[in-house]
């Protein structure tokens, strides 16, 4: 081995070293961004070490892709909405596995010249990395298009569905079959990738927006596996490495979701859930049941006099820009005397982390952010829970109803604290399509309006207290 082999496989090693620091530097909010910096320095390290190893002479297209993507993804992450994170993530997983199907559609192009060059690992991979690559492309674009209300958030079903899905998927097989035996066949090699673009859409429709947390980690797993399977491709270690991390830890965190919702992924995957429930004890509470509001001045004394006030928030939160009214309120009771603590929920929000990172961006103390574990045994001595924009997520039917769509999901003890005050725009259920049990509890007073305009009330009135 020459030296300058040697030194290209100590710059990938230390690179993937960087990718693991990274991610397990991810784990503590106080560590993400320096983990989010090492790992994006270990890729620019194996970039480099790659542009090096290629022998490539012109690099002029390069430059002008680096230059296009650089100035592209810099104004995203300057314009983008915290609110329209969730979307961007969903769109960067679809171009990962975009990418990862481009770099198997070259490499398949180029064996197909002289197939005799190609061996049968190769062929393989070159087939799952376009497959999956194309699935991940397409089913990301519909859920982005989701969480961002262009395609309907409900569940879009119709007539054997999952018959319509196997077909496509057996059609897939088999075309991959015939050109890993029969390699080239550039129309076959079309049709495997425009029905693996289809599958891709005909198996995100018919997911509801509930479930999109769930959704994002298990394309973002997608991605990371069509990345490995691109660099067996390329003979990249790098690559093999890089998107196996990610595949891997895209698969734990979709295991963590569904256990944050005690469903499995053929259920969350399959199930169509968060469709319009029209009957149930959901919609029976409704009209058995009123709910009693309360005034900002009266739910201000409330919080001003508590001793632990316990903050949920949720989506509703994001779509109103709240988060910053909401650390200005804890500030103000916290002068008071008044310990503040944040609960949160894995499922919250539209993406995993999304509470966390809203909460952060409005430079909330790490230390005030408490897990669903965590947190849960509190409630019972908190004076006020707090629920700013959460719904299915305190919802305690989930513990008891047999019949709701979210029976068996662990949810946040917000119901056994002293007192209950919901900060809601109106009655409308969340992404399940049930009414929330809570809102008609005895200890329970509706804030309705604006979250942010509300929070703003309350904290002038805490002033006044």
């Amino acid at each position: 081995m020459s030296l300058r082999d040697v030194l290209i496989a100590l710059a990938y090693m230390i690179a993937s070293a960087c990718f693991v620091i990274g991610l397990m530097w991810l784990q503590s909010p106080k560590r993400a961004r320096a983990g989010n910096l090492v790992s994006s320095l270990g890729m620019l390290l194996a970039i480099l070490a790659t542009l090096f190893v290629s022998g490539i002479k012109d690099y002029t297209m390069i430059i002008i892709g680096v230059l296009i993507g650089s100035t592209v993804g810099a104004v995203m992450a300057r314009t983008v909405k915290m609110t329209a994170m969730p979307q961007m993530v969903g769109i960067f997983n679809g171009f990962g596995g975009g990418a990862s199907a481009l770099v198997a559609a070259a490499e398949f192009f180029k064996y197909a010249t002289d197939p005799n060059m190609l061996t049968l690992d190769v062929s393989i991979t070159i087939m799952l990395a376009m497959i999956v690559g194309a699935v991940t492309f397409s089913g990301s674009m519909i859920a982005a298009g989701k969480l961002q209300g262009v395609v309907n958030e409900r569940p879009i079903t119709y007539p054997y569905q999952n018959v319509i899905n196997l077909i496509f998927f057996l059609t897939i097989v088999a075309a991959a079959v015939f050109l890993v035996i029969n390699f080239g066949h550039p129309w076959v090699f079309l049709y495997m990738t425009v029905a693996a673009l289809i599958f891709g859409v005909l198996f995100t429709i018919p997911i509801g927006g509930a479930d999109m947390p769930v959704v994002i980690c298990f394309l973002n797993a997608l991605s990371g596996i069509a990345a490995a399977m691109a660099g067996f491709v390329i003979k990249n270690n790098a690559l093999i490495i890089a998107g196996s991390l990610v595949g891997a830890s895209g698969v734990i965190l979709t295991q963590i979701m569904c256990w944050a919702m005690n469903r499995p992924i053929t259920n969350v995957l399959f199930g169509a859930f968060g469709a319009v429930v029209t009957a149930g004890s959901g919609s029976a509470t409704a009209t058995t049941k009123t709910v009693k509001p309360i005034q900002a001045d009266e739910a201000a004394i409330l919080l001003a006099y508590a001793q632990l006030v316990i903050i949920v928030p949720g989506y509703g939160m994001a779509v109103s820009q709240a988060q910053h009214a909401v650390r200005q309120l804890a500030d103000e009771l916290a002068k008071r005397g008044v310990t503040v603590k944040y609960a949160i929920h894995p499922v919250a929000g539209r993406m995993p982390g999304h509470m966390n990172v809203l909460l952060a961006e409005a430079n909330v103390p790490y230390d005030q952010l408490y897990d669903m574990d965590q947190i849960n045994d509190e409630f019972q001595n908190a004076d006020v829970a707090l629920i700013v924009g959460a719904n299915d997520v305190v919802n305690p039917a989930a513990r008891y109803d047999k019949s709701s769509p979210i029976y068996g999901m662990p949810i946040l003890n917000a119901d056994h604290a002293k007192q209950i005050i919901v900060l809601k725009r109106s009655m409308n259920p969340g992404f399940a399509g049930i009414e929330n049990e809570l809102f008609y509890n005895e200890k329970t007073r509706m804030l309705f309006g604006d979250a942010k305009e509300s929070l703003t009330k309350l904290i002038n009135e805490v002033k006044n207290v």
